[in-house]
């Protein structure tokens, strides 16, 4: 029993140092141009959304062990692809609009920021305040839409 106990973590552990080989794009290319916002809104989408939903992602040490890598980058590739802050103004007045009308819903419900990201990053873990700031600016994203 020792034998085989001792021989599957032989296996094990060169599985996952051959698994460290396998590439995984971590990229921060320039973008055009972050939303207009007061200061202090900046500041919270900068601390709470700007790790995943910009391209200025902060990869912390795990994101290039895989295959937590993996995950982490495909994560931030979604993110971006729904809503990136980086590239806000080169979005269409309307999707600037519709996108900045979804973050007081998504806020508001805890949908973001997904709660194993807070676990990672107890930093931006939103107040009550914070989540009060965010919806006062979405809301007049729509406001200034339906003008």
């Amino acid at each position: 029993m020792k034998r085989h106990t001792a021989i599957l973590a032989i296996v094990l552990t060169i599985a996952f140092i051959a698994i460290q080989f396998v590439r995984v794009e971590r990229s921060n290319p320039m973008g055009a141009g972050d939303p207009e916002a007061p200061r202090e809104v900046q500041w919270l989408l900068r601390r709470v959304c700007y790790d995943c939903h910009s391209n200025e992602t902060r990869w912390p040490i795990w994101a290039y062990i895989a295959p937590m890598s993996w995950q982490i980058v495909g994560d931030v590739s979604r993110a971006r692809a729904a809503l990136n802050f980086s590239e806000w103004q080169a979005y269409p007045p309307s999707v600037r609009n519709a996108l900045r009308s979804l973050v007081s819903p998504v806020v508001a419900i805890h949908r973001m920021p997904l709660w194993y990201y807070v676990s990672l990053h107890p930093d931006a873990r939103l107040s009550d305040e914070e989540r009060a700031i965010l919806r006062i600016w979405s809301e007049e994203g729509r406001e200034s839409s339906d003008r």
